[in-house]
């Protein structure tokens, strides 16, 4: 099974805001929105770190600075304001199956976040943002999560928390996708997204995997 990190299985919004916060002090920019940050991420630093700039009003020649002094800032606070959603680490254990996590955080940031909150070890393979790999939503990574773990993705599911999750799910041709109520979803009501299930905890995820005969 593959499984989103931010927004499904940690609340990293905190570290996202403090980076985003940090950045617009070192280089004299304005305040950031919470409210707007929470509405933003899920699609890739770069990304974020554009359309943050562009709600500014900075001028598009900024970013290569500013990408430069998020990125450092991001290492510095990463999961120093993450929390685990509630009913992750009940389900985790109750799949019964190898896991994959796959995010648009960089790899080492992925890396570092899951050791830190105790959940590196419940993944056979953890594949983040790196070289040669498209982000969400373009397959790459979940094919990539799939060769891994030696299973084709129709034989098996995406589990997220917005339509980046949905779109990628489809692109790779995944069994089924599962999507987290509680996740960020780009300001999009998530039930709006097409799922197979929209759940409210994680651990109402092993019985739906399992099927009412288990």
């Amino acid at each position: 099974m593959l499984i989103d990190l931010d927004g499904t299985l940690v609340d990293t919004l905190g570290d996202f805001v403090a980076a985003l916060q940090a950045t617009g002090r070192e280089l004299g920019l304005g305040a950031t929105d919470p409210a707007w940050v929470r509405q933003a991420i899920g699609r890739g630093g770069q990304r974020l770190v554009q359309a943050w700039l562009t709600q500014l009003g900075a001028p598009a020649d900024r970013f290569d600075a500013a990408w430069a002094a998020y990125s450092a800032h991001y290492a510095a606070v990463n999961g120093r304001h993450a929390q685990v959603f509630e009913g992750v680490r009940e389900a985790i254990p109750r799949l019964g199956m190898p896991l994959a996590c796959v995010t648009n955080k960089p790899q080492a940031n992925a890396e570092a976040l899951l050791r830190q909150l105790g959940l590196r070890d419940a993944f056979a393979v953890v594949v983040g943002q790196q070289a040669g790999l498209r982000p969400k939503p373009h397959p790459d990574a979940l094919l990539r999560a799939c060769e891994a773990l030696g299973i084709a993705p129709a034989q098996t599911w995406m589990v997220g928390d917005s339509r980046n999750d949905a779109e990628s799910a489809e692109a790779a041709a995944c069994g089924a996708v599962v999507l987290m109520r509680y996740g960020y979803n780009h300001g999009e009501a998530v039930h709006e997204v097409p799922a197979l299930a929209h759940l409210d905890r994680l651990d109402e995820l092993p019985a739906l995997w399992r099927g009412p005969a288990d």
